[in-house]
């Protein structure tokens, strides 16, 4: 506890501004700066709410100019689920609220007299596309898809907070193990019934990070003054699917017999099938290389936690 309130002590306390802070990744964040000592300001459509964690929240619309003055710090997780049929009006909305709102908030901070030093902003390991068992640090290019268009814009439209003297990341995020929500939980419960199995081959890398490191990740990048551009949120053991498929069977002590065939997937859900059965072997090469530590850096331990 002693060597923990001297690390902390460290750091500045910061104004942060917070989007999409009803999330899952959002609502943990949020608490977990709070309990570092920060001020959190959410934004939402609806100003006049309590939103939990926040000591005050403000309006973010793309029809109203956003209030920013005041924040050392904007975090920017707002944005369309990519879960759901990919209708053309579905691809849309996954587009247009990732590149409208990002322009929007650099928009802002580009008009303020000072402004924030730092901008985090999400992505996703879907910018690396399909890459077999290729180790994809920070420094590899895009891939191709749907997805890696979606964050391509996106972390453009990020990027271009850099030149108003902003320091700004993007963090590629991979799956998010959770007790409590996201697409984790309802894989749990699938196993837990032991209807678990492989997804296609299984033979594909499944990029993946516990809640609460990805929200100490984000943390870290706001008080680490030395990152800036694209930061894998990932874990740092690699996992395939089959391997992810086998470990979260094991620790919920059920059988996971059942195959789901790609073909079957992709007649079924065209496009969208790609989430899972694209493979992305990311690594957290700049997370590592700052001192980020992991919390939960196995899939055993992060399954166990989200329990």
């Amino acid at each position: 506890m002693v060597a923990e309130t001297f690390r902390l002590s460290s750091f500045k306390r910061m104004q942060i501004g917070i989007t999409g802070v009803t999330g899952l990744i959002g609502k943990k964040l949020a608490a977990l700066a709070v309990d570092r000592g920060h001020r959190v300001i959410g934004f939402s459509r609806s100003p006049h709410l309590s939103l939990p964690s926040c000591a005050a929240t403000r309006l973010f619309s793309l029809e109203e100019p956003v209030d920013l003055s005041g924040l050392d710090a904007v975090i920017h997780l707002a944005g369309e689920p990519v879960i759901g049929l990919w209708t053309r009006s579905k691809r849309c909305r996954i587009v247009a609220s990732r590149r409208d709102t990002t322009r929007h908030l650099v928009a802002a901070m580009s008009q303020l007299g000072k402004k924030p030093a730092v901008f985090l902003c999400a992505s996703g390991t879907g910018f690396y596309g399909h890459r077999g068992p290729e180790r994809l640090l920070e420094t590899a290019g895009p891939g191709h898809g749907f997805l890696a268009e979606v964050a391509q814009v996106w972390e453009g439209e990020a990027e271009a907070a850099s030149e108003f003297g902003i320091r700004t990341c993007q963090l590629r995020t991979g799956l998010v193990v959770a007790g409590d929500g996201g697409g984790f939980l309802l894989q749990r419960r699938v196993f837990s019934l032991g209807l678990g199995g492989k997804i296609g081959n299984g033979q594909q890398y499944l990029p993946w990070i516990h809640l609460a490191d990805v929200a100490a990740l984000y943390l870290h990048c706001l008080e680490t003054e030395t990152l800036s551009g694209p930061v894998n949120a990932v874990a740092p053991e690699e996992s395939t699917n089959l391997v992810f498929t086998q470990t979260l069977a094991r620790v919920l002590g059920r059988p996971a017999f059942f195959s789901v065939p790609g073909w079957g997937l992709q007649l079924a859900l065209g496009d969208l099938a790609s989430i899972v059965l694209d493979s992305q072997r990311a690594v957290p090469g700049r997370a590592l290389a700052s001192g980020f530590k992991f919390t939960y850096p196995t899939l055993a331990e992060a399954f166990q936690a989200a329990r």
